[in-house]
């Protein structure tokens, strides 16, 4: 049975942002699926199974790894709660 995805938003600090691309392979090589480089924010978006967490943290040039909750809000027309 395959593991459950959650969403990621990887930073990549000040001096790895030259080298975005090198940082997304790895963290691909590593069971991410890159969604999404931003390079000019130093971010870096994907999906990976849950328990992924400290193995993508270790990767050089990472600085944090959030994972990317979901909000939803009820419709206006909803009751007060």
């Amino acid at each position: 049975m395959a593991r459950p995805l959650a969403k990621f938003s990887v930073t990549v600090d000040d001096g790895h942002l030259a080298e975005m691309d090198a940082v997304a392979q790895a963290l691909s090589a590593s069971g991410m699926q890159v969604e999404r480089v931003l390079g000019t924010l130093g971010l870096i978006t994907g999906r990976a199974p849950v328990d992924a967490r400290p193995t993508l943290l270790s990767i050089d040039g990472v600085t944090s790894v959030d994972e990317l909750l979901r909000v939803q809000l009820p419709p206006p027309d909803a009751p007060v709660q």
